[in-house]
């Protein structure tokens, strides 16, 4: 009988668990590690114009969307010349948001301007972290 009470109440959390969106867990510093490795990862492979190692970190949303190597790299060459080539970057803060993790950068492009950039990251279920994001504000820019 204790058995049988101990087992409904472990299937009732697994329920309520599985009910909550994914932010209402708390990522690990693992988890902010592992992201961050990520983004040092893709920006070092647009510094080498390896292309199929930068397209391989993004999300398989993003993937879909750019569908290869050559769109995915094309797209950062015209639209995020401070990610593809920051002279100098500073991770500010990486933070839980409801869909995964969401990292902050101090970036300074090859021009000297100053840019945030605004990373979002998501767990696959194979553990791994994917960029499912990046948002760029220049600094001092009004919007």
């Amino acid at each position: 009988m204790q058995a049988m009470r101990v087992a409904r109440s472990i299937l009732f959390i697994c329920a309520v668990a599985a009910m909550l969106p994914t932010g209402a867990f708390a990522f690990s510093d693992q988890d902010r590690t592992d992201s961050r490795a990520i983004i040092e990862r893709q920006i070092q492979a647009f510094r080498e114009d390896d292309g199929a190692t930068a397209f391989g970190f993004a999300s398989p949303m993003l993937q879909q969307i750019f569908r290869d190597p050559e769109h995915f790299m094309a797209m950062v060459r015209n639209g995020y010349q401070p990610v593809y080539r920051p002279r100098s970057y500073v991770f500010k803060s990486i933070e839980d948001s409801d869909s995964g993790l969401t990292a902050t950068l101090a970036i300074e492009d090859q021009e000297g301007h100053a840019w945030t950039a605004i990373y979002t990251l998501a767990k696959q279920p194979d553990g791994s972290w994917r960029i499912t994001g990046c948002r760029l504000v220049e600094v001092g820019a009004s919007t």
